[in-house]
């Protein structure tokens, strides 16, 4: 990424403002997208627990992606490690086949690493059948949304933002290489535990931070995230396993 090209000094007197902000900007439209994301996923449980018919929640799905790709769409051009502006899409050849190599590998720890005590809680996932038939749309839309949408608004919050901002307020003046190992430890602990996987979830986060911080491009996790979740959402109709989901 070249986004840090010109701010690597930061003045003296930034440091010890005491009437800054916690979070930026640039670090709002990261969080924001993510918000709306785990919001849909509290509103979901709210209605189950009052008794929403299942038919209904599951097409919490499809608005909750609708949203998120909306506030991706419309934060774009803010998105500077992503613009083309500044960091086109480019992987170099080897770095994009390490990211599909890892996106494999993560994917098969993920349906591996799934012993009882690996497990938060009993997931009931996402069920796209209706009256015991596939409803295909659903399934497409879920896919669609998990390999296409999820690793860009999830590398946003968690590498871009989160891992670098244990650093520094700054966070965009945060070049990837240099990241600490509190950040490393911290981020890949929370995204560990923010799935009912947390052991696969804690592998998973590793693997995606050690992509951002040797090739110091978020393309680089978002195309492992997009093919381990994409393969994910194959693996789960073929197999049955809607709890994975």
């Amino acid at each position: 990424m070249t986004e840090h090209d010109d701010r690597c000094a930061v003045p003296a007197t930034a440091a010890i403002r005491t009437d800054a902000p916690m979070f930026n900007r640039a670090a709002w439209l990261r969080i924001l997208p993510f918000a709306a994301y785990l919001a849909f996923i509290v509103i979901g449980d709210v209605l189950q627990r009052l008794g929403v018919a299942p038919d209904t929640l599951r097409w919490l799905y499809p608005a909750k992606i609708a949203l998120v790709a909306l506030l991706l769409a419309l934060f774009w051009r803010q998105y500077k490690e992503l613009s083309r502006e500044f960091t086109p899409f480019y992987l170099a050849p080897l770095h994009a086949l390490t990211a599909l190599a890892t996106g494999v590998l993560v994917l098969v720890l993920w349906i591996s690493l799934d012993a009882g005590w690996m497990v938060f809680g009993s997931p009931s996932g996402f069920d796209p059948r209706v009256d015991g038939r596939i409803d295909w749309l659903l399934v497409a839309i879920r896919i669609a949304g998990a390999a296409l949408v999820v690793p860009v608004m999830e590398e946003l919050f968690w590498r871009s933002f989160l891992m670098r901002w244990v650093d520094a307020p700054d966070f965009a003046s945060v070049e990837p290489s240099q990241l600490s190992i509190k950040s490393f430890v911290i981020t890949v602990v929370l995204f560990g535990v923010e799935h009912n996987l947390w052991l696969a979830g804690i592998v998973a986060g590793a693997a995606y931070s050690l992509l951002y911080m040797r090739h110091r491009n978020l393309w680089s996790p978002i195309l492992a995230h997009a093919v381990t979740n994409g393969l994910l959402g194959v693996w789960v109709v073929r197999t049955g396993s809607w709890s994975y989901w």
